[in-house]
């Protein structure tokens, strides 16, 4: 299925889209499918899951969310205008539909019937203010560089359930922006979430940051009631404490498997393994705005000396595919027609003796805050000394590992979930962008990502995107060695577990999940 959000452009006015149709008309369309479980859906129980958290200053407010903890709790408790499908399409959720002007300027979304938890209706005054929320220049939430192309004092709520979207220049990847990540819809003028009120599946009961998180189901829920009675977020930051507690039954899911530890429990009758193919990116980020990776010569040195088959082999267990230091190998606009980059260890020498960078010595960061970092950086450490490069392998702490390596170091351990390639460029690759690790910015980059989001013509926009991906192919920040499969493990009496890539809808999907 294509990931163009609509069929055609071509008439005046406003424009019915296809994802504007109902989400019952679009069932079985792009949807996770539920790994095998013991007996049909039921209703009732407590379904305890385990993650690692983010540590004691944990808050529950979504435009906060950054983890993968906190992405999950935040869709059980709120929801957005739209989320990704796990072919990384946009699917309406708040957003009954979403209509463009011809000149892709201005976009009219028609709320569907919702609630919050305390049975206020979601009003387009809500969507607003939680945008507005987003957008506040003195804030750093991460959903901004996506809306930021929003003319907010232009955009206006025509009715309760009808906003039109002023925009400040053409853009026809709209429908991504409300699917951004931590995007969601609070009740207007929100800013205590002691005891938060959302829309989603689940209503708050009780929270002790980097401990627990309690929920109730919400029998109001518009698109109907959660199988469980309760969901309880329990905090394992280590994935051995997250695989001990599955297996002695203190927890019933437990988030980001290793895949040795997937292979070590195959077949296994006291742990369920889902596995969600080409769910997630494994990289190294370099930045390129200062030494030693500001030298073009060195990063191509470093792409060359990269042994991706053997960090695939060694660190994922075989339990992925090689990468082309490209983001969203299959999705839509990706550039397969780039030959795929293989080890090279006598150009990678002569480019660090041309770069002047024989005998360099330089760190790079890593943590335990996802599997496989350490070994990753380790093995990679090795690959780099036979290029005459020394890393020095430093393990950071895991609570505070993102936000310090988005501003600190030259090098580091990345990874990331699924979303569309234009997301990807708009939120880590633009000059402004809030999470741009590897520190890209250049004028005719973001004016060739400026050119695509206002070609309305797919074939056209792709062509722009794939010449983007040639840049960074060729002189970019990210070494992106592998696609990792997602791994979950859950008891066998859990049931409703979709098979969906990280970040998109059907992940961590805790309201289709049943205890057999």
């Amino acid at each position: 299925m294509s990931n163009h959000p609509f069929p055609t452009l071509d008439r005046r006015g406003f424009l019915g889209l296809t994802a504007g149709l109902s989400v019952a008309a679009l069932a079985g369309c792009g949807t996770g499918a539920p790994a095998p479980a013991a007996g049909a859906p039921r209703a009732g129980g407590r379904l305890r899951a385990a993650f690692a958290g983010g540590g004691a200053k944990e808050v529950l407010d979504p435009h906060l969310a950054n983890l993968f903890l906190e992405a999950a709790r935040s869709k059980a408790l709120y929801d957005k205008l739209a989320d990704f499908g796990d072919d990384v399409a946009p699917r309406p959720r708040l957003a009954e539909k979403w209509e463009p002007s011809a000149d892709l300027t201005r976009w009219r979304i028609t709320l569907r019937a919702a609630e919050f938890h305390d049975g206020r209706p979601v009003r387009a005054q809500d969507v607003l203010a939680s945008y507005a929320r987003i957008l506040d220049p003195k804030r750093a939430f991460r959903a901004k560089a996506s809306l930021g192309l929003i003319d907010l004092p232009n955009s206006r709520a025509i009715d309760d359930r009808t906003i039109e979207f002023a925009l400040k220049r053409p853009y026809v990847e709209f429908p991504n922006v409300l699917a951004s990540f931590s995007a969601y819809i609070i009740p207007e003028s929100t800013e205590d979430f002691t005891n938060p009120v959302g829309s989603g599946p689940f209503a708050f009961v009780s929270f002790q940051p980097g401990k627990s998180t309690v929920l109730k189901r919400n029998p109001r829920y518009w698109e109907g009631a959660a199988h469980l009675d309760e969901l309880e977020f329990v905090i394992a930051n280590e994935e051995s404490a997250r695989v001990n507690a599955l297996l002695g039954g203190q927890v019933d899911y437990a988030h980001d498997l290793a895949p040795v530890t997937a292979r070590g429990h195959q077949g296994s009758d006291k742990l369920m393994l889902v596995r969600s193919p080409n769910s997630g990116i494994q990289a190294f980020a370099m930045k390129v705005d200062r030494p030693p990776f500001d030298n073009r010569d060195l990063r191509e040195a470093m792409f060359l000396l990269a042994d991706r088959q053997q960090l695939v082999d060694t660190t994922l267990s075989g339990a992925g595919q090689v990468a082309n230091d490209l983001f969203g190998k299959g999705y839509q606009h990706y550039a397969d027609d780039i030959p795929q980059r293989v080890r090279d260890l006598d150009r990678a020498k002569w480019l660090v003796k041309k770069a002047g960078a024989e005998g360099l010595k330089v760190k790079l960061d890593t943590s335990e805050a996802a599997s496989g970092f350490v070994e990753a950086a380790s093995v990679f450490a090795d690959q780099a000394r036979e290029a005459g490069i020394e890393i020095e392998v430093a393990v950071g702490n895991k609570d505070t590992f993102w936000a310090d390596t988005l501003k600190n170091g030259s090098l580091s351990s990345f990874r990331s979930g699924a979303m569309p390639i234009e997301s990807h460029f708009s939120q880590r690759l633009l000059s402004k962008s809030t999470t741009n690790v590897t520190k890209w910015a250049r004028p005719e980059f973001d004016a060739l990502y400026d050119k695509a989001v206002s070609t309305a013509d797919d074939a056209a926009r792709g062509a722009v995107y794939r010449d983007m991906q040639r840049t960074l192919h060729a002189e970019g920040g990210y070494l992106i060695w592998g696609f990792a499969d997602w791994i979950i493990g859950t008891s066998p009496k859990v049931g409703g577990v979709a098979t969906a890539p990280a970040n998109t809808l059907d992940w961590a999907r805790f309201d289709k999940v049943w205890l057999a």
